[in-house]
C-alpha cells in the first residue's frame, strides 16, 4: 500500500521568541507554533498581559473539557472577533446564558430529529453531485462548490429552503464575504493586547455581518407568523422556536434566535464545507480509495438510499474521520481559567488562557502511528481507536461538545459517497493546497481538482 503523506503548514524550529511569534502569525497561525508542538505534552507561553498553556496531554484536555469545564470557561478574546456576527449565540456564552440556551438546542439535534433531516440532506448532496458534474473536464476549486453544498444543506433542514431561494442565496453571498474578512482565531485571543482595548473589526466584517443577521432577521419573523398561522413546516427552525426551556417555560425570542441561526450557520456550513473540501483532496490522492468508496455507495445507498443506510458506510465515514483527524475545522480552542490552577506542576494564575488544539493533537507523534499520513483503515484498529479517545477533538469534548457533532457524521460521509458514487477526482499538478486557518481550516489558494464521471 502506497504511504500518503498530504501537506501541512510549515512549522517553525527551535523555541519560543515573541518577535518570530508575532512576525509569523501575521500570515498564519499554524506555522507561527514550533515543531515541537506535535510531540509535547505542554507549552508555556509567556508575553505581556497574555499567559498561555497549550495542552496536549490528555489528561489535561480532559480536565480542562470534561472534568472542569466551568473552572475553564470560553475565554472572552476568543469571543471578540465574532461578536458582530454571533451576538450572543451560543457558541461564545458562558454560564447560565450558555446552559439555557443548550437546553433548548439539544433536543432538535437528538437522533430523531436527525432522521428526519436525511432527506433534505440527501437532495441537497444531489444536487451537488449535478454541480460538479456540470464543471467536469476542467481544473475545479472544490473550496467554494463545498461551501455552496453545506450551505444547501443548512437552509434545507434549518428552514425547508433550498440554496437557490433568494433568500438563502443572500444569506450566503453575505457570509461568503464575512469569510474573507474575519479569521476564526481572532488575534486578540492569542496576541498580548490588554483586554480593556478596544477590538477594532473592518468595516467589511461588520458590513457583511449586518447584511447576515438582517436576513436572518426576515427568516425569523416570517417563520416566526408561520408558527402562529400554524403553517411551518416541522423542520429544525420551528423546533427550536417552539421548544421552551424546561426549566423556565420561556423559548427563544426573535432576537435570541437570530443569534443561534447565526451560529448554527457558522458551525453547521463553514466547519463542514472546510472538512469536505480536504476529504475531496485526500480522495483524489488514492484512486484505489475511490473506487473502494463508490462501490461502497452504490452498494448502500443505490439509486435512493434510506437513513439507516448511512450507518453502513463505514469506508465513507472513515475517511471523513481521517480527514478530520488531519484537517480539524477548528485548530485551536480557547478556554481561560476562572481561578488559579496547577497544570504539570506550574501554576496557572486566574485569568490565563489554555489553548486545546485539534490540530495538535490530530498529529500527535505520542499518539498516532505515522501521524502525518492518512490512512482511514487506522480507523478500524485498536490502536487507532485508542488514539482517537486521547486525540481526536474536531467537536470538542465534555458539556460543549457540538451540539451538531451527529448531524455532521451524517452529512460529510453521505455527501462525500454521493460525490464519489458518481465522480472521480484527481489532483491538478502544480497547485498542491497549502493548510491555513481562516474562517476555519482552508487551503491558502484553494483546493483545486479535476472532476471527471463515473462511467454509467
Amino acid at each position: 500500500m502506497t504511504r500518503i503523506v498530504p501537506p501541512k503548514p510549515p512549522s517553525r524550529q527551535g523555541g519560543f521568541a515573541l518577535w518570530q511569534y508575532l512576525r509569523t502569525f501575521r500570515r498564519d497561525i499554524l506555522s507561527a507554533n514550533p515543531e515541537r508542538l506535535y510531540g509535547a505534552k505542554m507549552a508555556e507561553f509567556r508575553m505581556p498581559f497574555l499567559h498561555t498553556f497549550l495542552v496536549n496531554d490528555p489528561a489535561l484536555w480532559r480536565r480542562v473539557l470534561t472534568d472542569e469545564p466551568l473552572s475553564f470557561p470560553k475565554s472572552p478574546r476568543m469571543a471578540a472577533g465574532l461578536e458582530p456576527l454571533l451576538g450572543q449565540g451560543v457558541f461564545l456564552t458562558n454560564g447560565e446564558t450558555w446552559l439555557r440556551q443548550r437546553r433548548i438546542i439539544d433536543p432538535a439535534f437528538e437522533g430523531g430529529r436527525l432522521r428526519d433531516t436525511f432527506p433534505a440532506m440527501q437532495a441537497a448532496g444531489r444536487a451537488t453531485v449535478a454541480r460538479l458534474a456540470a464543471l467536469a473536464g476542467q481544473p475545479v476549486d472544490v473550496e467554494p462548490l463545498m461551501s455552496h453544498a453545506t450551505a444547501d444543506v443548512i437552509f434545507r433542514t434549518l428552514f425547508s429552503m433550498p440554496i437557490e431561494d433568494a433568500t438563502a442565496s443572500a444569506v450566503f453571498q453575505a457570509f461568503r464575504a464575512f469569510q474573507g474578512t474575519q479569521p476564526l482565531l481572532n488575534l486578540a485571543a492569542f496576541l498580548p493586547l490588554p483586554r480593556w482595548m478596544p477590538r477594532l473589526h473592518r468595516r467589511a466584517t461588520l458590513r457583511a455581518a449586518r447584511r447576515i443577521r438582517a436576513l436572518t432577521q426576515d427568516l425569523v419573523a416570517t417563520r416566526r407568523a408561520a408558527i402562529a398561522a400554524g403553517t411551518a413546516p416541522d423542520d429544525l427552525a420551528t423546533k427550536i422556536m417552539t421548544t421552551p426551556d424546561p426549566e423556565t417555560g420561556r423559548p427563544f425570542d426573535d432576537a435570541e434566535m437570530v443569534d443561534q441561526v447565526a451560529v448554527f450557520f457558522l458551525a453547521g456550513h463553514e466547519t463542514s464545507a472546510s472538512a469536505l473540501g480536504w476529504a475531496l483532496y485526500l480522495l483524489a490522492l488514492d484512486p484505489a480509495l475511490q473506487d473502494a468508496l463508490a462501490d461502497e455507495a452504490a452498494r448502500e445507498l443505490g439509486d435512493s438510499g434510506d437513513f439507516a443506510a448511512v450507518s453502513r458506510l463505514t469506508l465513507a465515514r472513515d475517511t471523513f474521520r481521517e480527514a478530520l483527524r488531519l484537517y480539524p475545522p477548528v485548530p485551536m480552542m480557547v478556554r481561560q481559567a476562572a481561578c488559579p490552577a496547577e497544570f504539570r506542576g506550574r501554576a496557572v494564575e486566574a485569568g490565563a488562557q489554555v489553548v486545546i488544539s485539534p490540530w495538535h493533537l490530530g498529529r500527535h507523534t505520542a499518539l498516532w502511528q505515522d501521524p502525518d499520513a492518512f490512512c482511514p483503515a487506522r480507523w478500524s484498529t485498536p490502536d487507532g481507536r485508542a488514539a482517537a479517545r486521547s486525540g481526536f477533538l474536531p467537536f470538542s469534548a465534555g458539556p460543549r461538545v457540538c451540539p451538531g457533532a451527529g448531524f455532521a457524521m451524517i452529512e460529510g460521509p453521505l455527501l462525500l459517497a454521493l460525490m464519489a458514487q458518481a465522480l472521480r477526482f484527481a489532483p491538478v499538478a502544480g497547485r498542491n493546497p497549502v493548510p491555513q486557518a481562516q474562517l476555519t481550516v482552508r487551503a491558502k489558494a484553494g483546493i483545486w481538482l479535476a472532476i471527471t464521471p463515473r462511467a454509467a
